[in-house]
């Protein structure tokens, strides 16, 4: 089995040779702050040119897009809403114009059903009423007939009674008297 081993681990094994000498911390060391600002400066302008003329106006351009895009699509959004708010207005415009010609349909439908409920009413009532008429005077007539028989069947039964009893048939006037007086008349 080998052991890995890392670079941090020699690093931190290691003695460094500054520390070994006797010597300063090369940064710290006075004799190379002249070569240090040098490259400082050379670093420093080359990562300023970078970064000024690649690096900020990719990253400002890829920034001006995406605020682009998000104003489009806010545009687009803010379009969409007003759209669907235009059309929940038509629709509610339209269903109650619905509602209202359904009330006024069934309202037409009511005053004509009960018109022509009305109208049947009456006309029955008027049927009912002819047939009552009708009746009564059936009625009136089929009386005044048996009141009129009455009289002569009263007559025939006095005589019959009379002659059953008497033995005797009685006169005609004498048998309308009695049936006259019986009557109260």
């Amino acid at each position: 089995m080998r052991h890995i081993v890392t670079p941090f681990i020699v690093a931190a094994t290691v003695t460094p040779a500054f520390a070994a000498d006797g010597g300063a911390f090369p940064p710290f060391d006075s004799s190379t702050f002249a070569g240090q600002l040098f490259w400082l400066a050379v670093t420093f302008t080359t990562l300023y040119v970078l970064m000024s003329k690649v690096a900020l106006p990719r990253i400002a351009s890829i920034m001006a897009e995406r605020e682009g895009t998000i104003e489009r699509a806010l545009g687009d959004a803010a379009a969409a809403q007003k759209a669907s708010e235009a059309e929940a207005a038509a629709l509610e415009q339209a269903l109650a114009k619905a509602k209202t010609n359904a009330q006024a349909i069934a309202a037409e439908a009511r005053a004509k059903s009960s018109k022509e409920i009305d109208t049947k009413r009456q006309k029955v009532e008027q049927e009912l009423s002819a047939k009552m008429v009708a009746a009564e005077t059936a009625i009136a007539e089929t009386k005044a007939k048996a009141m009129a028989n009455v009289d002569d069947i009263a007559k025939d039964a006095v005589s019959a009674m009379v002659e059953t009893l008497t033995g005797k048939a009685p006169t005609a006037a004498a048998i309308g008297k009695a049936v006259t007086s019986a009557r109260g008349e």
